[in-house]
C-alpha cells in the first residue's frame, strides 16, 4: 500500500513538474506527517527536491517530456484524432504545446489548405513537409522542456491576427480557476491566443479535472467546446451545459 502511493506521487510530481504539499495531501487524502515522510523517501531517488511549500520535478528535460508522452497515451490519441476532425478547408487554427495536441498530428487531413499557428515544434516539424499549408511561428525562445517556444518577441504582435479555431492543453482544469499552466512565459502566448480565437477547443483528459496550477491563462466558460476521454464529474457537465459548452467525448 505504501509503495504504491509512493509510486503514485512521485509519478504525479513528474507529470505536474511542481506541486504544492497542500496539492499532494488533497489528491492523495493523506495527513501532512505522512506525506513529508514519503517525499523525504523520494528526494533520495535524486528525481524530485524540496521547495518552499512543495517539490519539484529534477528529471532531464527530454526526459520529463517523454515521460509525460506516454502517460494517458491512449486517451491523448483519442483525444487528438477527434480534435484534428474539427479542422476544415481554410481554417485559420492555432495548435497549442502540449503532448496531447501533438497527437491531433497523424489524423489530420493533408489534402486541405489550412493556416496553422502555433509554438509547438512537433508541429512545426509535421508541416514543414506540407507545402498546401501556412505555417506561423509563435514564441521567441525555445524551452526543451515542453518542445515549445515561449515569450513573443517585440515583432511578434497578436492584436490585429484572427484565428477562428484555437485548440488548447492545459495543466489543470478547474471551476473556479478556469485553464492553467505552469509556466508565465506560456501563459502570455496562450492568453493573448484565446482572446483572439472565435472559437477554444481544450483537449484535456479525464486527468486534468480539478486540477490548478500556477497561472490561469482562460476561464472555463470561454471555451467553446472540451475534448475529453470520458464524461467529466457531474459539477462540470451542469457548468458546460449552463454555459452552453459542447462536451466532446473521444471513444
Amino acid at each position: 500500500m505504501k509503495a504504491k502511493r509512493i509510486e503514485e506521487i512521485e509519478r504525479f510530481i513528474l507529470e505536474q513538474g511542481s506541486v504544492s504539499y497542500k496539492e499532494l495531501e488533497e489528491k492523495f487524502q493523506v495527513s501532512m506527517n505522512t506525506l513529508r515522510r514519503d517525499i523525504n523517501e523520494l528526494t533520495l531517488s535524486g528525481k524530485i527536491e524540496k521547495v518552499y511549500g512543495g517539490v519539484k520535478s529534477l528529471h532531464n528535460a527530454l526526459l520529463d517530456y517523454t515521460f509525460r508522452n506516454r502517460i494517458q497515451a491512449d486517451a491523448k490519441a483519442q483525444i487528438g484524432r477527434l480534435a484534428a476532425s474539427l479542422i476544415q478547408e481554410d481554417d485559420i487554427i492555432f495548435i497549442d504545446s502540449g503532448t496531447t495536441t501533438s497527437q491531433m498530428l497523424p489524423y489530420i487531413d493533408k489534402t486541405i489548405n489550412c493556416t496553422i499557428l502555433t509554438n509547438n515544434l512537433d508541429v512545426v516539424d509535421f508541416f514543414t513537409q506540407l507545402p498546401n499549408f501556412r505555417l506561423i511561428l509563435i514564441g521567441a525562445i525555445y524551452k526543451h522542456s515542453t518542445r515549445s517556444f515561449v515569450e513573443l518577441s517585440p515583432s511578434q504582435d497578436l492584436t490585429n491576427i484572427n484565428i477562428n479555431k484555437a485548440f488548447m492543453a492545459a495543466t489543470g482544469v478547474s471551476l473556479e480557476n478556469g485553464l492553467s499552466n505552469s509556466d508565465s512565459l506560456e501563459q502570455r502566448i496562450k492568453q493573448n491566443i484565446c482572446q483572439k480565437s472565435h472559437e477554444i477547443y481544450l483537449l484535456a483528459d479525464h486527468s486534468k479535472f480539478d486540477h490548478t496550477t500556477l497561472m490561469t491563462y482562460a476561464e472555463l466558460d470561454e471555451i467553446q467546446a472540451i475534448i475529453t476521454d470520458q464524461q467529466p464529474p457531474q459539477a462540470y457537465q451542469d457548468f458546460f451545459d449552463e454555459h452552453g459548452i459542447g462536451v466532446l467525448t473521444a471513444k
